[in-house]
């Protein structure tokens, strides 16, 4: 109980600037050692995952030991398990929340959690909330658009906000959830008596909301609205798309995003610095290409690397950190990478951009950057290029065009009769819009332009006379391509 007491008072009584600055004093190679050697003495699993690959706990003594260590995964420990043995002391009753994940079989993974696991993730909330929103000095509505229930989004980014209403900052909350019509409801009858009202929800879903809003005369720009976003990579055109439709005055401070699992909360979240950054490269394909290895574009947050440790395994992120389940070297199957804040501005500098000549000071902290791809079977091969749907996705964000389509649409390489392959693209229509021939012939052209500039691969591999894509109108909804109430698939095999 006294620990207890102990994480909630200094959570509430240590200002934001301190929790961010704790890694300047504090060695996060020493921390998630430390880390380890807790998990491997209380954790049941974990105990039988290293006596089963024969290795000593005691003999983990550095940092190159510890990157020594096999990395955990669902397949090898989370459903190897039992749960209550993933938890500490084999005791699931120590947890007071259970979320779900439905994962990519359909079949949920539980994840226990404590209050104190909870508060450490408010602090991300929090470094958006006060670094992008200035919620400490404006009366706030927080209105969770996450889906409630046993997922993990809705219930966590509800105890975090009220934990930051607790510390002080004057947020209200309120929870319709995944129910457009009752969001549109509560902004338009609660909006007006605070400065600001802030959507917390899956940018999709968002977007769904604001349009929803335009075409019924909502005056969003009357609410100051803000964005939280979670569960998707999105383009910077997407932002500057939705920020003009609700009235966003700066996207650097009007929305941000996080990197979060239900596994393990929030990793690490999109800063001012982060969205400036990541801003320019938008308009630089040749500098992100230099930057990340590829010709896409990924989320780019920055992380607390005493809070989440993270490494790079064959391309893809590992990470350590605390929790309910406690996980050591976790692969959650992300491709990406990390970048150290000197190396990120040095790296800038290189290609002629200053991103703190474009920012106030709040917001600027010299935390690390970790940028994330998602799972990389996302994509399709044609003619050796590897597609990516965020490719495609900014085709379809081009003025007109982005009147005519809900943003959805499924990616696919196919054949025809001579066994000649063609890239297929089947777009959703928006509710209302007709298909025809010079929708579809403006589509695919736009799409084709993105690709060619995106997409070096795409450029240099793919003859000229295969380049341009099929396009297929599909009705909002359409059963065999655009199901309601499934969560819906970019690509097919």
């Amino acid at each position: 109980m006294k620990k207890i007491i102990q994480a909630w008072e200094d959570f509430v009584s240590t200002p934001l600037e301190s929790l961010l600055e704790q890694h300047l004093n504090t060695s996060s190679e020493s921390t998630v050692l430390s880390l380890f050697h807790d998990v491997a003495a209380s954790v049941p699993a974990y105990k039988a995952f290293l006596a089963q690959r024969q290795i000593n706990p005691h003999a983990i003594q550095t940092l190159e030991d510890f990157q020594r260590l096999p990395a955990i995964a669902k397949e090898n420990y989370i459903s190897h398990y039992p749960l209550t043995d993933l938890c500490r002391n084999g005791q699931l009753s120590d947890c007071d929340m259970i979320a779900a994940s439905s994962g990519s079989t359909g079949k949920p993974t539980f994840w226990p959690r404590f209050f104190t696991d909870e508060l450490q993730i408010a602090t991300r909330f929090e470094q958006i909330f006060h670094d992008s929103f200035f919620t400490d000095t404006r009366r706030t509505l927080a209105v969770i658009c996450f889906t409630l229930g046993t997922w993990v989004g809705g219930m966590f980014t509800t105890s975090c906000c009220r934990y930051l209403a607790s510390k002080g900052y004057p947020i209200t909350v309120i929870t319709p959830g995944n129910n457009k019509e009752e969001i549109l409801r509560v902004v338009q009858e609660l909006g007006r008596n605070f400065e600001q009202v802030i959507l917390l929800g899956y940018p999709p879903f968002l977007k769904d909301v604001i349009d929803t809003g335009v075409a019924r005369g909502v005056e969003w720009q009357r609410y100051q609205i803000k964005l939280v976003m979670a569960g998707e990579v999105f383009s910077e055109e997407w932002r500057s798309l939705v920020g003009e439709r609700m009235g966003s005055q700066n996207p650097c401070y009007d929305s941000a995003s996080l990197y979060g699992t239900a596994d393990a909360g929030v990793l690490g979240n999109e800063t001012p610095l982060s969205i400036c950054i990541r801003r320019f490269l938008s308009q630089n394909p040749e500098a992100a290409k230099a930057l990340f290895g590829e010709s896409r574009l990924p989320t780019l947050v920055q992380y607390d690397p005493v809070s989440r440790f993270f490494e790079i395994e064959d391309h893809q992120l590992l990470f350590s950190g605390n929790n309910g389940i406690p996980l050591i070297r976790y692969n959650i199957l992300d491709t990406g990478g990390i970048i150290t804040y000197d190396a990120m501005l040095q790296f800038l500098s290189n290609w002629g951009f200053n991103p703190l000549a474009t920012l106030t000071s709040r917001g600027v902290h010299k935390l690390p950057f970790v940028y994330v791809f998602g799972r990389s079977n996302f994509t399709v091969s044609y003619f050796g290029a590897n597609i990516y749907p965020e490719n495609v996705t900014v085709g379809l964000e081009q003025p007109v065009i982005q009147e005519w389509v809900t943003g959805k649409f499924v990616l696919q390489v196919k054949e025809d009769a001579d066994k000649n392959r063609f890239l297929s693209v089947v777009v959703e229509l928006a509710p209302g819009i007709e298909e025809s021939e010079d929708k579809r012939q403006t589509i695919a052209s736009s799409i084709l332009t993105q690709l060619l500039r995106l997409n070096s691969e795409f450029a240099n591999y793919v003859p000229p006379e295969y380049q341009m894509p099929q396009v297929a109108l599909a009705p909002m909804g359409d059963r065999e391509y655009f199901p309601i109430g499934v969560k819906h698939r970019y690509t097919r095999r």
